[in-house]
Order: structure tokens, then sequence, then C-alpha cells
């Protein structure tokens, strides 16, 4: 009995990686196909960007003075305060802002993905859509992926910039730091390989966010629980996969910064 189960168990993760794939594969499809939905692609960039801005820039400056603070000391002890601008920008700039920024997406954009998709599907809007030759997949999946896509990065450049002045401020307040002097140390500790592979990685996380989301949304079931359930294993599930993503391309990028 035991042996029945966990074959059945196996058998169902076999047929979600399956449909997972199918899935990935006919966003890839679509997404070169006409017609292109770019009205809708340009309304779910504003929802994903402009309205996650005020968002961001909260967590974004708030990130900058509490790293800046929290790093202070340790640099004090070994009178090496003046290299508090470098060791900021580093972490800002290579770790912080595009993890934040898409841990940010996951919980604000992922969850609403999740549930706006899962309440049309329980509710048959998207079947009605098939029955009206309207493509539901192109209209719902394609423009929400490459929204998510596309403005994640443009929103982790923006909360490098937002931390840095937080951290700015923080340093002029104690060490009175001018702001020419703070960005010439700034700029000089990171490489064009930094601000590149973060981008890259912001790609990536956007399209997990995505990818996730409507991907829950689309399989939802069972009435109003399942839409409540599509909304938070998209947000546990895009978390879960940044983390992997996170130290997956680490493991690369400091690979490449080897040779």
């Amino acid at each position: 009995m035991r042996k029945y189960v966990t074959t059945r168990r196996l058998d169902r993760v076999f047929l979600e990686l399956y449909r997972i794939y199918i899935f990935i594969g006919r966003f890839f499809k679509e997404v070169f196909l006409p017609p292109y939905e770019a009205k809708e692609i340009l309304a779910q960039c504003y929802e994903v960007g402009v309205r996650s801005l005020p968002l961001i820039s909260l967590t974004g400056f708030i990130i900058g003075i509490v790293f800046t603070n929290q790093s202070r000391p340790s640099l004090a002890e070994f009178g090496a305060t003046s290299w508090l601008p470098a060791l900021i920008s580093i972490a800002i700039v290579r770790a912080l802002a595009p993890l934040v920024t898409a841990i940010i997406a996951a919980g604000r954009v992922g969850s609403s993905i999740g549930a706006e998709l899962g309440s049309m599907k329980v509710t048959e809007q998207i079947d009605a859509m098939e029955v009206s030759a309207t493509n539901p997949f192109k209209f719902l999946v394609v423009s929400r992926v490459l929204a998510t896509t596309l403005m994640i990065p443009a929103l982790t450049m923006y909360t490098m910039f937002v931390a840095l002045m937080g951290a700015y401020l923080s340093v002029h307040q104690n060490e009175l730091t001018s702001i020419t002097t703070y960005f010439v140390q700034v700029f000089s500790a990171i490489s064009f390989l930094d601000i590149f592979a973060s981008v890259i990685k912001s790609f990536l996380f956007g399209f997990t966010v995505g990818m996730v989301g409507c991907y829950k949304g689309y399989h939802s079931s069972k009435g109003t629980e399942g839409v409540g359930k599509a909304a938070n294993s998209s947000v546990v599930t895009a978390m879960f996969l940044i983390f992997i993503e996170e130290l997956l391309t680490m493991q690369i990028i400091n690979a490449i910064r080897a040779f």
C-alpha cells in the first residue's frame, strides 16, 4: 500500500513537471506569433512597473540606510569607515537590489497575477474567451510574463539608485562625505560585469515571477478556495525559485570573475 501511494505521488510530480514544460514551451511559441497584444502589454507594464514604484522607493531607501548603519560599526573597529561607500555599492549592486526587487515583485505582482487568472479560470471567463475566438493564453499569459520580464530589470536599476541615495544620506550625516566623493568611490568599486550580471538576473527573476503567477492562476481549480491557493502558491514558489536562481547565478558569475 505504501509503495502504491509513493508511486502515485511520483506520477503526480512528473505530470506536474510535464505541464510546466508544456506551459513554458507554449509561451515561447506564442510570444513570436501574431497578433501582438501591444496595448495589453503596455497596460501590464504600467501595473507591474509604475504601481510598484512607491513600495520599491520606500524599501530601497530604507535598505540603503539600514545596511549602512549596520556596516559602519564593523568597519569602524578597523578604522576603515572610508571603505563604506565601496562596500555599500558592491552589496547593493551585486545582490541586494535585484534580490529585494524580485521578492517585492513576487509578493505584490505574483500574487496579483495568480489571483486574477485564478478567478478568471474558476468563473470560466478563460473558456468564454476561447469560445469567442480570442486566444486567452496570448492575451493573459504572454502579456503578463513579458511585462514582468521587462519591468523587473528597470525596477532593479531604480532600486539601486534609491538605495545608494539612502546610503549616501547616512554616510554624509556621519562622515560628512560629499556626494561627488561618495559616487566616485561607489563606481570605482563596481564593474560593468556587476551591473550586467544584476540586469541579467533581474530578467530571469522577472520571467520567473510572471511565469509562476500565470501558471498557478491558469491551472487553478476548486472555486474560491483554488483562487486563494493560486495566489499563495504563486508567491511561495516564485520566492523559492528566485533564491535558487540567485545561488546558481552567483556561482556562475564568480566563476567568470575568476578568469
